[in-house]
């Protein structure tokens, strides 16, 4: 090999680099298109050379110990300009622009030459490391949240959105995908709240969803590069959906929910992009009745059923694999709070799925009883409660009553959460059932000399001591917070302990066979008035 085959030497570019790496395919250095320089002694060159001594393509220069002669020289020549490091350019509004300015220039040359020359690679392989080059620079600009205007109003924005569909996915996956993850990174976002949201608008206007969906759908995961351009496209919804909640609606409608439950159904090994999707569902779910509703009429009930009908007879092999059933049960609970979405769950045989899950005893057993409080609790809980005992739910249900297990504390859960899950979904049974059902739910409490009715005020003493002793600090502290705050303080401090308490006190009377007109003397007997409206609401 001569020095003019040595200088335009280009490696076998077939195989992708790892991300993260510097040089060669990945880019090169950052600061290597910073002025002219002359053709061959240029830092891309240098790394090309170095590929050349240091790769698999580099087979001729091992079989020469030292370089000679010229070869030494110009080798000696691209080493010494490589370790220079150019003086930064201060950034600003003005190099910022430039910036953008040369990015549409090189978006559009090489669009342009690979319209021209489609089936020449060699023809835009230059453009298109000059475009990696200038989109590594412009990750400087996601430091300057203030400054995003401009990336909106040069337009730069659009083309960045253009670029998602590129052929070339080390351009997709290594450079835009990268760039708009760290432009919405949520940190950066609240740095300047104005110029985020104009960032966040212009994406938005821009159908930026639709368009990583789409990508998305076209990448391999089975290859660790595109694997990791999945993760970091989910990585850009959580940012935009974690700034603004509200876009979590338009971003299910655009194809997202679609794509989530298609992935976490896949028949694949247990991954980081599974746990991910399990993720980003809970929170798409999160206090939104229309994403709630896609979702059911999307079947993603029994997608959710059948993800998490695994876990009845085994454990979670590794902690993620447990996060990821925790945010599948989490997305079942949000989707249970819709009147309609109960029904799937009934007609999916839901109440038996969590029903066995609670006589298994295993770790998902926690989960399911949360489940069946939200699928019971209310009016529109009727036909699931009347199903649970049909299904021999109550056989389950009051052996968790009379004792909360020993292994709670493995899953996260305290002993105040499992009983009032236990005593909500009584309760809610007790609201609802009718007739012969209601017949057999009381005579549980009979049952063993009554030992039901010995724990039931077992409970209720343990909460109206708690409930006693926190408004005894409310009322010690009242001195010290404005009204704002007592009222946040006392909502955190006892919304559980009451909330329960009076889960507790409205089997109480239903047990004991009061009608509603009867809850007035109750309560003075037990001095509760200031507890009446919370009693009337669960009979």
């Amino acid at each position: 090999m001569d020095v003019g085959e040595l200088l335009n030497y280009q490696p076998d570019r077939g195989a992708k680099r790892p991300r993260g790496e510097d040089g060669g395919a990945a880019g090169g250095d950052d600061n290597s298109r910073g002025g002219k320089q002359q053709k061959g002694v240029g830092p891309r060159e240098a790394a090309r050379f170095r590929e050349v001594g240091g790769g698999e393509g580099g087979a001729e220069m091992k079989e020469t110990e030292e370089p000679t002669g010229d070869r030494k020289m110009i080798l000696e020549k691209l080493m010494d300009q490589d370790g220079e490091e150019p003086e930064a350019e201060p950034v600003d509004e003005s190099s910022v622009k430039k910036m953008i300015l040369t990015f549409e220039k090189r978006s559009y040359k090489n669009q342009e030459l690979r319209i021209k020359f489609p089936d020449n690679p060699e023809k835009f392989m230059e453009s298109e490391l000059d475009l990696n080059d200038i989109i590594q620079e412009m990750h400087v600009i996601a430091t300057m949240p203030d400054l995003y205007h401009l990336l909106v109003e040069l337009n730069a924005v659009h083309s960045l959105l253009g670029l998602l569909s590129h052929e070339n996915t080390d351009i997709l996956l290594n450079t835009v995908v990268d760039l708009l993850q760290e432009l919405t990174d949520i940190d950066t976002l609240h740095e300047s709240e104005e110029g985020a949201e104009v960032l966040i608008d212009a994406l938005l206007e821009g159908q930026v969803v639709a368009l990583l969906v789409q990508n998305m759908e076209r990448l391999d995961e089975q290859v660790k590069e595109e694997a990791d351009g999945i993760y970091n496209t989910l990585a850009i919804t959580e940012n935009m959906a974690e700034f603004r909640p509200g876009l979590c609606t338009e971003a299910a409608q655009q194809g997202l929910m679609q794509w989530l439950l298609k992935r976490i159904k896949a028949k694949l090994p247990f991954d980081a992009n599974k746990l991910y999707c399990s993720e980003i569902l809970a929170i798409l779910l999160q206090n939104n009745d229309t994403t709630r509703e896609l979702l059911g009429e999307m079947d993603g009930i029994d997608v959710l059923l059948q993800q998490l009908s695994v876990f009845k007879r085994h454990n979670p092999n590794t902690a993620e694999e447990q996060e990821m059933m925790e945010n599948l049960f989490d997305a079942l609970c949000s989707c249970l709070m819709l009147s309609s979405n109960r029904d799937r769950f009934l007609k999916g045989e839901g109440l038996q799925l969590m029903n066995l899950m609670l006589r298994e005893k295993k770790m998902s057993r926690t989960s399911a009883l949360k489940v069946l409080d939200h699928a019971m609790i209310g009016p529109e809980g009727a036909d699931n409660c009347h199903k649970f005992v049909d299904v021999l739910g109550l056989r389950t249900i009051f052996p968790l009553f009379m004792k909360t297990p020993k292994k709670m504390k493995k899953t996260g859960t305290s002993e105040k959460e499992h009983e009032e899950h236990i005593c909500s979904v009584i309760a809610s049974m007790l609201r609802n059932l009718k007739s012969q059902q209601r017949t057999r739910l009381l005579n549980k409490f009979t049952e063993n000399d009554c030992e039901k009715v010995d724990r039931l005020m077992e409970l209720y003493f343990k909460y109206m001591e708690a409930v006693q002793q926190a408004d005894k600090r409310i009322e010690g502290e009242k001195h010290v917070r404005s009204d704002l705050c007592e009222q946040t303080w006392q909502i955190n401090l006892i919304l559980t302990d009451f909330f329960t308490f009076s889960l507790l006190c409205g089997v109480l009377i239903c047990k004991s066979g009061l009608t509603t007109a009867s809850l007035p003397w109750v309560s003075r007997l037990l001095n509760l008035e200031n507890y009446y409206c919370g009693l009337c609401y669960f009979l």
